[in-house]
């Protein structure tokens, strides 16, 4: 039996005048933002600590959310980034071995603000028809009805935003940390891969468990600012460099896309999500604002190399624009596209090694059908070391 707590009034206004009356179940504050959606069953820890849901309200199409608590394992960053939280159930007793503490108290002690009790097919509708729109979540009763809608019409929009200077680290520092084995000590590790190769991570907002993948597959993991220029990233004398997802817009992202064009051409790079999206804006490609996104474990992206399909996690409000790759004059591919609107979900390099995709293979939460990848970046890396000429489109085609 689920108990929702504490039971006292929250609301969302949305900025077309839709007011959904609830109950509070984390912080007692007012927060305004962009409200999406994510589809996924499992992960809400994950979906909360992921640095990409920065400046957004977010809905869980997941009717129960809460059921396992929250532990420190699963975090995805030091703390979340998100605005607002939103869900048809929330459980204050959780049930599992794992569990460290209840989802309320981790959104009141980090002063997140909830609302739970609402009708969230009925939400998840009106944003899939209508497209992205500003919302306003109150959980503090001393503001009125009136006043929550006028703060969810004047929310500003994400587009020409900088989150990332919001989320990315500010000093640069050493990962060594692997992936979590289920149950420590007790599962035996799997040695890592010899030679270990040295890659610089661009912090964008960048998930933990993409960190520790990154060490599973032989990797010495320097992560840096995102401000950080392209002579010091090459002081670190890197094997390769690794692009990270991040939230908002790509086109908005100060002082990277000109560092990120001057270490292509010299060093083997892998970008996922935002990353992705900024080494097309490198190449000379543009970006343009979805609909409503992709955010949930169940995206089918196809691979146009072997004709196969993935089911993948993904979380974005912006796609590359296909068409601007094609007249970049860069010998730039696509690899990979979403089968449910055709968006592209990765690119690849036909003469440098440089490879990305806009889906997450890290996953967390979501299935691992492209966990290879980082597979292939190794081999890329390898190559490259060695001398040997290796292009990014080989890489990903598998050959």
């Amino acid at each position: 039996m689920s108990r929702t707590a504490p039971a006292s009034p929250a609301r969302l206004a949305l900025a077309d005048g839709t007011l959904y009356r609830g109950v509070a179940a984390g912080a007692t504050a007012v927060a305004t933002g962009e409200v999406c959606f994510n589809t996924s069953l499992t992960g809400y820890q994950e979906i909360l600590t992921d640095p990409s849901y920065a400046g957004q309200l977010v809905v869980m199409t997941c009717p129960q959310i809460g059921n396992v608590g929250v532990n420190p394992q699963d975090d995805q960053s030091q703390r979340p980034f998100l605005r607002g939280f939103v869900v048809k159930e929330i459980f204050s007793e959780p049930s599992s071995w794992r569990a460290r503490e209840p989802l309320p108290l981790f959104l009141r002690r980090h002063g997140i603000p909830t609302i739970a009790g609402i009708d969230t097919r009925a939400l998840v509708r009106r944003i899939r028809e209508g497209g992205f729109q500003s919302g306003a979540l109150s959980t503090d009763p001393a503001l009125s009805d009136p006043e929550l809608l006028e703060r969810a019409r004047h929310a500003p929009s994400l587009e020409g935003i900088d989150l990332v200077a919001e989320v990315s680290c500010r000093t640069p520092y050493r990962w060594t940390e692997r992936a979590w084995d289920g149950v420590a000590g007790e599962l035996p590790r799997m040695p890592r891969p010899e030679p270990i190769l040295r890659v610089v991570a661009y912090d964008f907002g960048v998930k933990r468990d993409i960190l520790r993948l990154l060490v599973e597959h032989g990797f010495e993991v320097h992560v840096v600012p995102a401000a950080t220029p392209a002579e010091a990233v090459q002081a670190l004398r890197p094997d390769a460099i690794f692009l990270s997802n991040g939230p908002g817009d790509p086109a908005a992202v100060q002082g990277v896309q000109e560092q990120v064009r001057v270490l292509s051409r010299m060093y083997p790079m892998f970008g996922i999500c935002l990353g992705h999206q900024i080494l097309a804006l490198a190449l000379g490609g543009r970006t343009r604002k979805l609909k409503f996104g992709h955010h949930g474990g169940n995206q089918p992206g196809k691979d146009l190399a072997s004709g196969r399909v993935a089911i993948c996690a993904e979380n974005h409000g912006y796609a590359v624009d296909a068409e601007s790759l094609r007249r970049v004059g860069e010998a730039v591919e696509l690899t990979h596209l979403n089968l449910n609107d055709q968006t592209v979900e990765g690119l690849a390099h036909a003469t440098l090694p440089l490879f990305s995709v806009q889906v997450h293979p890290e996953a967390s939460p979501g299935p691992h059908d492209i966990l290879y990848l980082f597979g292939r970046f190794r081999e890329m890396t390898l190559r490259h070391r060695a001398g040997e000429p290796v292009s990014g489109l080989a890489v990903a085609r598998g050959s």
